[in-house]
């Protein structure tokens, strides 16, 4: 239920006055996939470069996000949902801060990343294509081999769906290219788009 008792608070320092402060924009670079696609790992490497080059950034992704502000959410269709738009709410108050936020979540529904896109200024979808038969291989924690025998229910790629993106602002094929790569391409991205700014 919303609450009707909440007064909007006007900052006195702009988005823009913090991005010029910071030497960028703020904003959220979403990478979705499959499960085992990459994500956390790419986000990590792509933080960590960020972060060498003066560009003030944080992560988020699904074990952050479940292990605190969604821990009483499970993998419903409408838990799902709760969960995304809890992730989405969180990162866009970060990037209003100034900061490049890097989410790494699945997210396996267009209307929910659709919705996390509404809720933040600056908002960049980057999909890492990896066919599901590779991401099974790459799966270290038998994820996909336990939801293939049944132990564990709405697996995404399994027994539930992911909706592949129709128009991301970046395709990341990590069966063509290393994660070094991808994030060399992604590096860029962001110094085209969150550093060279007016």
């Amino acid at each position: 239920m919303k609450s009707t008792n909440v007064m909007h608070v006007t900052h006195l320092v702009s988005p823009h006055e913090r991005w010029h402060m910071q030497g960028h924009r703020g904003g959220v670079m979403w990478l979705t996939g499959l499960p085992a696609s990459g994500k956390k790992v790419l986000a990590s490497v792509l933080a960590t470069r960020l972060f060498k080059d003066g560009i003030e950034v944080y992560t988020l992704d699904s074990v952050k996000i479940r292990g605190s502000l969604s821990s009483d959410l499970g993998f419903s269709r409408n838990d799902r949902r709760e969960n995304i738009r809890r992730a989405a709410e969180l990162a866009a108050i970060m990037a209003r801060s100034g900061l490049v936020v890097i989410a790494a979540f699945i997210a396996p529904y267009a209307e929910d990343r659709a919705r996390a896109r509404s809720v933040a200024e600056n908002f960049h979808e980057i999909f890492l294509d990896m066919p599901l038969e590779l991401c099974e291989a790459r799966d270290k924690d038998d994820r996909y081999t336990r939801a293939r025998k049944g132990y564990v229910s709405n697996f995404t790629g399994i027994s539930a769906p992911y909706e592949v993106p129709d128009n991301p602002e970046v395709t990341l094929s990590l069966q063509e290219i290393d994660s070094g790569s991808a994030c060399d391409i992604l590096v860029e991205y962001v110094k085209k788009h969150f550093v060279n700014f007016t």
